[in-house]
């Protein structure tokens, strides 16, 4: 029996890889039943993973960022999202979304015939997902499948066997439909915007109490501005100095939430100089004065 996992956080380390293990090494299989709205800031952060995931839309509307892409995706539609892509999940309601997430392995070994014939042009390709509408035949083949997965999921008896048959069909379908856009080779140059993406983030959760400068980064990764800028519009979707601001914000967050320190201290502390700016940032990010969020979540634990 496999019970059905949720965990309302995402953690990463350095470099946005996703911690938590998703199944065993025996067993790299995982499946969550989660809601976007229950996680920090209604939003499952940035973050990428060796392992393949297919994610659901049950109920409410699911932003999804992937890659270079955005997209909104409605109840009855799922997205496939390939191994070590960067992406983020967000919600403006209670948006609830099984899915499940294994290794590649789980379905043949990396130097199997299968793996190299069925498996490797598409793990690597330039794809970094795959969008599932209803009404589309194929799609629906997959969407039915992953529910037939979903719900072996909730059975009190093991159900490993049944569950890499149904995935290995779903593999089937999903390489006979995508496999004419799928090159052997993966696309060198997202790769390295990927990396330099990265790199620059890692730097800013290292480094975001002091003052970071769009110069800054330039010597960091040794690129122009402009080409910094593209990288961030492109993946993040928003300039890196607001990707700075946002993180700042969002540390500030957490301290508000678990800490007993007061507003200015937690402004300086997360690299705010101006205290009255940062009130103004932290009301137009999070709808709510610092103070308001501070006893929204201590009422809020106070009622768990």
């Amino acid at each position: 029996m496999k019970a059905t996992s949720s965990y309302p956080k995402i953690v990463t380390d350095e470099t946005i890889r996703e911690r938590v293990s998703h199944g065993e090494e025996s067993y790299p299989f995982a499946f969550y039943l989660e809601d976007i709205w229950e996680f920090d800031f209604h939003s499952i952060d940035w973050h990428w993973h060796p392992e393949l995931e297919f994610v659901y839309i049950e109920k409410g509307t699911a932003i999804v960022y992937a890659g270079n892409n955005k997209y909104c995706l409605t109840p009855g539609s799922a997205i496939f999202i390939n191994k070590q892509i960067i992406h983020r999940f967000e919600s403006t309601e209670s948006t609830i979304i099984p899915n499940i997430v294994f290794s590649p392995f789980l379905l043949a070994a990396e130097e199997s015939l299968v793996y190299q014939k069925y498996m490797k042009p598409i793990l690597s390709s330039s794809i970094d997902c795959q969008i599932f509408a209803p009404n589309v035949p194929w799609h629906k083949e997959i969407i039915d499948i992953l529910n037939r997965v979903f719900l072996l999921q909730k059975q009190e008896n093991s159900c490993e066997l049944q569950t890499i048959q149904l995935l290995l069909n779903l593999w089937q379908i999903l390489y006979h439909n995508i496999k004419s856009i799928a090159t052997e080779f993966s696309n060198k140059a997202d790769i390295q915007d990927q990396a330099r993406l990265q790199i620059m983030m890692q730097y800013i959760h290292e480094n975001y109490q002091n003052n970071i400068s769009l110069e800054e980064l330039t010597q960091i990764i040794s690129l122009s501005k402009s080409s910094i800028l593209n990288i961030f519009n492109e993946y993040v979707h928003m300039s890196p100095i607001d990707y700075v601001i946002h993180y700042k914000l969002k540390q500030a967050a957490q301290l508000l939430d678990t800490t007993e320190n007061t507003i200015t201290a937690i402004a300086l502390n997360t690299g705010f100089s101006n205290v009255g700016y940062f009130c103004r940032k932290f009301k137009e990010i999070f709808k709510l004065t610092p103070s308001q969020y501070r006893k929204s979540k201590h009422e809020s634990t106070f009622t768990l």
